[in-house]
C-alpha cells in the first residue's frame, strides 16, 4: 500500500521542482534590488538636498544619473513585483492543486483500505471454500470407494442369484423328472392292477360257472 503513496508523492515533488525551477533565485534577486533601490533613493534624497544648498553643474549631472538609475530600479521593481504577483498566484494554484491531490490521495488511501478489507474477506471466504472443497473431495473419495464396494457386492449378489436360480431350475427339472417317473410308475402299476383285476374276475367267473 505504501509503494503507490510514495510514487504519487515523488511525482508531485518532481512536478513542483520542474515548475519552480525557472523561478529559482527570483525572490533573492528581488530582495537585493529592493535593498539597492532603497539605498539609491536615500542617496538621491541626500544629493538633491545638497544640490539645493550648494548648486553646481557636477551635482546636477550626478542627480540626473541617479534619477535614471532610480527609474531603472523602479522599472525593475515593477517587473519583479509583477513576477512575484504571478508567482504568488501560481503558488496559490499549486497549493489548491496540492490540496486537491492530497484529498485524492486520502480518498485513494481509504479506497485502498476498503479494498484491502474486501480482499481479506475474500481471502477468508476463499480459504473456507477451499477447506469445504477439500472436505467434500475426501467425502467424495470415500463415497466412490463405498460405491465401488457396493458395485462389487451387487455383482457378487447377482452372480450368486444366477447360481441359485440355475440350481433351483436344475432341482425343479430333477423334481419334474422324478415326478414324471413316479407318474409313469403309478400308471404302469394302475395298468398292471387293472389287468390283474380283469384276470381275477375271469378266474372267479370260471370257478363259479365251470
Amino acid at each position: 500500500m505504501g509503494s503507490w503513496k510514495n510514487h504519487v508523492r515523488a511525482r508531485l515533488l518532481q512536478r513542483d521542482q520542474t515548475e519552480k525551477l525557472p523561478y529559482v533565485g527570483v525572490f533573492t534577486s528581488l530582495s537585493l534590488l529592493e535593498e539597492r533601490f532603497e539605498i539609491r533613493k536615500q542617496i538621491l534624497e541626500e544629493v538633491q538636498s545638497k544640490s539645493l544648498e550648494r548648486g553646481g553643474v557636477e551635482v546636477g549631472k550626478n542627480t540626473r544619473l541617479l534619477q535614471l538609475q532610480l527609474r531603472e530600479s523602479e522599472h525593475l521593481e515593477e517587473k519583479l513585483s509583477q513576477t512575484v504577483s504571478d508567482l504568488t498566484t501560481v503558488l496559490y494554484l499549486k497549493e489548491a492543486e496540492l490540496q486537491y491531490w492530497q484529498s485524492r490521495v486520502s480518498q485513494y488511501r481509504q479506497e485502498a483500505l476498503t479494498l484491502a478489507k474486501g480482499s481479506n474477506t475474500l481471502k477468508a471466504t476463499l480459504s473456507e471454500f477451499e477447506f469445504n472443497i477439500e472436505c467434500q473431495s475426501k467425502e467424495l473419495g470415500a463415497l466412490r470407494t463405498e460405491q465401488k464396494g457396493l458395485k462389487e457386492a451387487l455383482a457378487q449378489a447377482w452372480r450368486e442369484k444366477e447360481e441359485l436360480l440355475q440350481r433351483w431350475m436344475e432341482e425343479k427339472r430333477e423334481e419334474a423328472d422324478r415326478l414324471n417317473q413316479y407318474n409313469d410308475t403309478q400308471e404302469r402299476w394302475q395298468r398292471l392292477a387293472k389287468h390283474l383285476r380283469k384276470n381275477l374276475h375271469r378266474e372267479m367267473e370260471k370257478s363259479m360257472f365251470p
